[in-house]
């Protein structure tokens, strides 16, 4: 029975593996069939072999008919036995027509190879041996009665009717041949893809785990701690208060002391106050109609003056609209654009670019610093990853900008070169649209 979860549910892995493998079947049955009723009137029109045409179209149209229900009753969720059934009905279809153009005497008989070799691609392997049982089954009954191939001159000898003979076997060599290359490739292509679509999933739901995980540490820090800093405030205010009415030697040294405590309790408010409205940053921010002018200006927004960011804007985008949520963007983008800065040096001004891409935009930063080595640069990303001094950053920049992208359905990428600088190019698909 199917169950709905994560793992063989209706909308689990193996369902999809399933309807990818149904679907190519489907397509695959549409060109059996079509290419065996060319393959019938050819060999009757212009081969020495007299074949019962009507009988042979009538269950290929048969068959079509079934390809043709089938593809519109599984529309909706595909089960391992409609699979089986499938194959089977197309094993007994093949049965009947061999059994009336020669039987087992018909080179066509190595088709049900194609049946087998299809089996373990879309089947389990109880379906598998159940459908190597009937193909075998099927091909012992064209012995019970056999009958011959039917030749429009009876005059022929045995060699010239062991030579068509064998250039039957080739052509249906060459067809099973073609069949199971085809669909076995397709199948497997489809399959790595989907593979490919799972993990990116996968790592989609672990980032955003992560995201909800820091969110919490943030908030449950922030709230922890900020009792016992306020009551340091507190103390060292009154400590500098009455330090500064002292007349003793130390009483200076010591004011100053003082001074660098509160500064630092202040400095640990204001990352713990920063990090926990980074990591709440809401993904589920409303969408907005804006501009690309309007969208590089806020984020833009409380940037320092130098390095200087040059802002440049597709040509394209200037009639355009774009549906995006703009808060959470921009301020993932911020980021991005503040860390380049950072990275940049003199005079050096970083880019901040938008280029669309059909409907999708395409936000650029580059900045021309000192660049990434690999390995930071495979590590990039990670939450609480930085090369910066200790205190200078906490590393969730590239993080929460990932994750704000990969909620949008689209992508962050980096590039970076060592002493030539780093490029960041974050997709939002489906936001552009004429005004």
């Amino acid at each position: 029975m199917d169950v709905m979860d994560g793992t063989h549910g209706r909308h689990g892995p193996e369902a999809q593996r399933r309807e990818t493998s149904w679907r190519w079947l489907i397509r695959l049955r549409w060109g059996a069939f079509a290419s065996q009723a060319v393959l019938v009137l050819l060999v009757d029109r212009f081969s020495a072999i007299h074949l019962p045409v009507p009988k042979l179209l009538g269950l290929l149209a048969f068959g079509a008919a079934t390809n043709a229900a089938i593809g519109l009753f599984s529309r909706r969720f595909v089960r391992e036995w409609m699979l089986a059934a499938t194959l089977a009905l197309d094993l007994l279809i093949l049965t009947a027509m061999l059994s009336i153009t020669g039987g087992p005497h018909n080179p066509f008989s190595a088709l049900y190879l194609v049946h087998i070799a299809l089996a373990p691609v879309v089947l389990g392997v109880r379906y598998t041996w159940s459908l190597v049982a009937l193909a075998i089954a099927c091909y012992a009954l064209l012995f019970v009665d056999q009958s011959y191939l039917s030749m429009k001159d009876d005059s022929l000898d045995h060699a010239t009717v062991m030579r068509i003979h064998l250039r039957g076997m080739w052509l249906a060599f060459t067809i099973a041949a073609a069949f199971i290359g085809y669909f076995v490739h397709k199948v497997q292509r489809a399959r790595e893809q989907l593979e490919d679509e799972l993990a990116r999933s996968r790592a989609r739901e672990a980032r955003s785990e992560k995201l909800g995980a820091l969110a919490t540490l943030a908030a449950g820090a922030a709230h922890e701690l900020s009792t016992p800093l306020s009551t340091i405030a507190v103390a060292v205010k009154e400590m500098e208060r009455r330090l500064s009415t002292m007349e003793h030697a130390d009483g200076p040294p010591l004011l100053e002391d003082a001074r660098l405590i509160r500064q630092q309790v202040e400095r640990c408010r204001n990352v713990l106050e920063q990090m926990s409205a980074d990591a709440g940053t809401s993904l589920a921010d409303a969408l907005t109609t804006t501009t690309a002018e309007a969208l590089l200006a806020t984020c833009r927004d409380g940037l320092a003056e130098a390095p200087s960011v040059t802002v440049e804007i597709d040509p394209t985008l200037k009639n355009m609209a774009l549906r995006l949520p703009l808060r959470s963007l921009a301020t993932a983008v911020r980021g991005l654009v503040k860390n380049a800065q950072e990275a940049s040096t003199g005079a050096d001004a970083v880019t901040l670019r938008a280029v669309r891409e059909g409907r999708s935009l395409d936000i650029v930063i580059a900045d021309r610093g000192a660049g990434m080595a690999s390995d930071v640069l495979a590590r990039a990303g990670e939450p609480f990853f930085t090369t910066k001094a200790a205190g200078a950053g906490m590393g969730l920049g590239l993080f929460l900008a990932g994750a704000v992208a990969e909620h949008l359905g689209g992508s962050l990428d980096i590039s970076s070169t060592p002493s030539v600088g780093t490029t960041i190019h974050v997709r939002v698909p489906d936001c552009v649209a004429e005004r």
